[in-house]
């Protein structure tokens, strides 16, 4: 009787037995998702914890993100202010505009002139009847040069400034960009900040499905010598607890995700009103689609690892008496 079942199987032919392959793998991922039903309360429980292991990760993902993304705004705003020598005439300083205007490195000129500089100054600082008093105008004209994209970085600025202070018209140049470069510090920080805190909390992930599948065998002790009796394969045996490991990691990558949005909503309105102090009007970015994909695919892989190491190790242990 035990050779009539390899008889019928060896008899199919090769497109029968890929449908048998899909059919026996989907009743045994179904058979795992009715046995997390069965135990809706340690399941929700593992599930929840899954879920806040993994948003913690990638809410510093998201994080970092958002930070790269006003950076990048904020690098496109990046100046370069350029003080004029004093008794250059209108002309030379108009020759001066139109030379700086055809560099490639260069995305927009604009002028200040001597008596607007003053009346700027004036009006910010406080101090505009004391300059009444003053017999001549003691500010230079400035010539603000804003850098293309290519050249917005800090380095790249910093290029651009050199080349700038040749021109013989230029008595010095400004670029104020050390907050820049601190943001961007914070940045490379928050990045290895989220690798390292991603690997800790992928190996909890690891050992919390693996454990749980650890009680899922010892539940089912008794079942799994009463399979090995009848002569069931390991692959067999072990197929629904790897079934069971990647929907705790779905679902928890899920979860995931709605935390996520959450945090992304509940923070939006103060990113919001921060930003606009610095006159930006950037909204702050949740997952996108294929982050989201990516999101559960490493939960269900992180899923099937766990499971994986629980059943390689337990499963051999029990044996029929």
């Amino acid at each position: 009787m035990s050779q009539q079942p390899q008889l019928v199987r060896s008899k199919l032919p090769i497109s029968g037995r890929i449908v048998m392959f899909f059919i026996r793998h989907i009743q045994h991922a179904m058979g795992s998702m009715g046995e997390l039903w069965r135990n809706p309360v340690s399941s929700l429980m593992t599930m929840a914890v899954l879920g806040v292991s993994l948003s913690l990760p990638a809410a510093l993902q998201v994080l970092v993100k958002n930070a790269e993304t006003i950076t990048q705004s904020w690098n496109s705003a990046a100046e370069i202010s350029l003080f004029i020598d004093e008794g250059r005439s209108e002309r030379s300083i108009q020759s001066l505009i139109s030379r700086i205007s055809a560099y490639s490195e260069v995305s927009a000129v604009s002028y200040i002139d001597r008596d607007k500089a003053l009346e700027e100054f004036q009006r910010l600082s406080g101090f505009g009847e004391a300059l009444a008093y003053l017999d001549e105008n003691p500010l230079p004209a400035v010539i603000t040069v804003t850098p293309s994209i290519k050249y917005a970085s800090p380095n790249g600025a910093r290029e651009l400034l050199k080349k700038l202070e040749l021109e013989p018209e230029v008595s010095f140049g400004r670029l104020d960009i050390e907050w820049l470069e601190r943001l961007q510090a914070v940045v490379r920080l928050l990045e290895r900040t989220v690798m390292a805190i991603a690997a800790l909390l992928v190996l909890a992930v690891v050992l919390v499905i693996g454990n749980t599948i650890r009680l899922a065998i010892m539940n089912r002790r008794t079942e799994i010598e009463v399979m090995k009796l009848v002569g069931a394969t390991e692959s067999f045996i072990q197929r629904p607890f790897l079934y069971t490991g990647i929907w705790f990691g779905v679902i928890g990558g899920i979860l995931a995700w709605v935390i996520i949005n959450l945090l992304v909503w509940y923070l939006d309105g103060a990113l919001a009103s921060l930003l606009g102090l610095y006159g930006s009007t950037l909204e702050m970015q949740s997952l996108t689609l294929v982050e989201l994909g990516e999101l559960i695919l490493l939960a269900s892989f992180l899923g099937w690892l766990g499971s994986y190491l629980s059943v390689r190790q337990h499963l051999r242990a029990i044996e029929p008496s």
